[in-house]
C-alpha cells in the first residue's frame, strides 16, 4: 500500500519519470487527504490504527470478492481502504510523529496487503476460474514480488545502495493488476471480451517482476564487487603508509 507518495520515513530513487509523477501525485492528494487527516487526529485516530485498518480492508477485498470472481466489487473495495496508506502517512507528519516504526510497519503490511491480493486471483484461477497456468502465474506474481522488495531491503542492510528502480515495482505491479481486474469486473455486467485484461495482465507482471527481480540482483552483484574491491585497496594502502611513516620517522633521526 505504501509508496513514496505516502511512505513515513522511507526514501525511494525514482527515475525523472516517476520523480515526476510522485511530485504531483504527492500534491494533488496531500491537499485532497489532509482535512480527512486532520478530522482524524482531532477524534484520536492514530496514523497505526489506519494502517492496520486499511491493511484488513484490503485483505478483506481480496480474499472475499475475487475468489468468487468479483473482480468489479473487489477492486472497488481495496482502492478504497488503499487511500489509507495515503491518509496515515498524511497524519504522521501533521502530527510530526514520523518514525522508524511507521516505516516498518507500512513496509510489513504492504507485504502482506499485496500477498492477499495475488492469492485472491490464484484462488479464482484453482477454482472457479478453472485455469491452472494463470493459477501458477498468480502464485509467481506473489511470490516475485515479495523477492524483489527483499532483495533492496537485503542489499541497502548490507550497506549498498541498490541504485536501481527496475522495470515493474510495487506501483506498476499494483496499478496494472488492479485497473485490469476492475475492468475485467465489468464482463459480469455484460461488457463483452473484457475479462481477458487480468490475465494479460498476470502475464505482464509475472515478466516484469523476473526483469525487475533480474535487474535488481546484477545491481547487488556490481555494488558487492565494487565495494570489495575498494576494500581491498584501502587495506593495501594501509601497511604501505605505515611503512612509509616509519621510514620518514628513521629519515628524520
Amino acid at each position: 500500500m505504501g509508496q513514496p507518495v505516502a511512505s513515513r520515513g522511507r526514501t525511494a530513487t525514482p527515475t525523472l519519470g516517476k520523480a515526476m509523477l510522485n511530485k504531483y501525485a504527492r500534491a494533488f492528494f496531500t491537499r485532497v487527504l489532509t482535512p480527512f487527516a486532520a478530522f482524524l487526529i482531532r477524534r484520536g485516530v492514530s496514523p497505526d490504527t489506519v494502517t492496520l485498518l486499511g491493511t484488513a480492508g484490503v485483505i478483506a477485498g481480496a480474499l472475499v470478492f475475487y475468489p468468487r470472481g468479483e473482480f468489479f466489487w473487489g477492486t472497488i473495495v481495496i482502492t478504497l481502504f488503499v487511500f489509507s496508506d495515503l491518509v496515515d502517512g498524511n497524519m504522521a507528519r501533521q502530527m510530526g510523529r514520523s518514525s522508524r516504526w511507521g516505516a516498518f510497519l507500512d513496509s510489513t503490511l504492504d507485504r502482506v496487503a499485496d500477498g492477499a491480493i495475488f492469492g485472491g486471483f490464484a484462488l479464482w484461477y484453482a477454482g472457479g476460474g478453472d485455469d491452472n497456468v494463470l493459477c501458477a502465474v498468480s502464485i509467481f506474481c506473489l511470490a516475485s514480488g515479495q523477492v524483489v522488495s527483499y532483495t533492496k531491503a537485503r542489499g541497502e542492510s548490507i550497506g549498498l545502495p541498490v541504485a536501481v528502480n527496475g522495470l515493474v515495482e510495487r506501483a506498476e505491479r499494483l496499478v496494472i493488476s488492479l485497473v485490469a481486474a476492475g475492468l475485467a469486473g465489468l464482463h459480469a455486467f455484460g461488457v463483452p471480451g473484457i475479462d481477458v485484461l487480468l490475465p494479460v495482465a498476470l502475464w505482464i507482471v509475472a515478466v516484469g517482476s523476473l526483469v525487475t527481480l533480474i535487474q535488481r540482483v546484477v545491481t547487488v552483484r556490481r555494488e558487492s564487487a565494487e565495494a570489495e574491491e575498494d576494500a581491498s585497496a584501502q587495506a593495501a594502502q594501509a601497511p604501505q603508509g605505515t611503512t612509509d611513516g616509519a621510514q620518514n620517522s628513521e629519515a628524520t633521526s
